[in-house]
């Protein structure tokens, strides 16, 4: 279950409807999901679209979402530390960001147009959705790990739009119950 921290206010909420509430106040959306059948660590793309195709269908529905497809992200990824360097700079979409993840964890940190940074670290079972304009930044955790499902608006996808504030590196990308590796550079590459 996702965790939820304002570091400006040095608060941290944890419940699922704690954390659902209080996102909504700030215009994201926040839902637990469950597979309808076990799902091995080795899934396939087109296994885990299946085991949740239901709850992506209706998502689709009321998003108005087109095409959903599975990102894959592990410490073996070629070319990761370039691919991070680019999530972890404050950014926004013309279009939602919408990720559940099935395996993995990672901290998305968003910057409300008013109102605190919180950082959202997410879990397998937790599906949140980023509305388009939403500044925004993400780290993966210490596992180096995540596997999720995307759903898009427009079946190219969506570009990232930086802001080319620093805010990102006046919050450490700490996920809880574990340290973070280490974060050396604020450099943007």
């Amino acid at each position: 279950m996702a965790t939820l921290q304002i570091p400006d206010e040095n608060r941290t909420l944890t419940g699922a409807r704690e954390v659902a509430e209080y996102l909504s106040g700030i215009g994201i959306t926040y839902e637990r999901w469950e597979a309808s059948a076990p799902l091995a660590a080795d899934a396939s793309a087109e296994e885990i679209l299946a085991a949740y195709a239901t709850e992506v269908e209706g998502l689709k529905l009321r998003g108005g979402y087109v095409a959903a497809d599975v990102i894959n992200v592990n410490a073996r990824t070629q070319g990761l530390p370039e691919m991070l360097a680019k999530f972890r700079r404050e950014h926004w979409h013309d279009e939602d960001e919408v990720r559940f993840v099935v395996q993995g964890r990672g901290l998305f940190h968003v910057r409300p147009r008013s109102g605190p940074v919180v950082s959202i670290e997410v879990e397998a079972g937790d599906l949140v959705c980023v509305p388009a304009g939403t500044w925004h930044w993400f780290n993966l955790c210490p596992s180096m790990e995540i596997k999720a499902i995307r759903l898009f608006q427009q079946p190219a996808g969506w570009a990232p739009h930086y802001t080319e504030s620093d805010v990102a590196s006046q919050y450490e990308p700490v996920c809880l119950g574990a340290s973070y590796f280490p974060h050396t550079s604020h450099e943007q590459v």
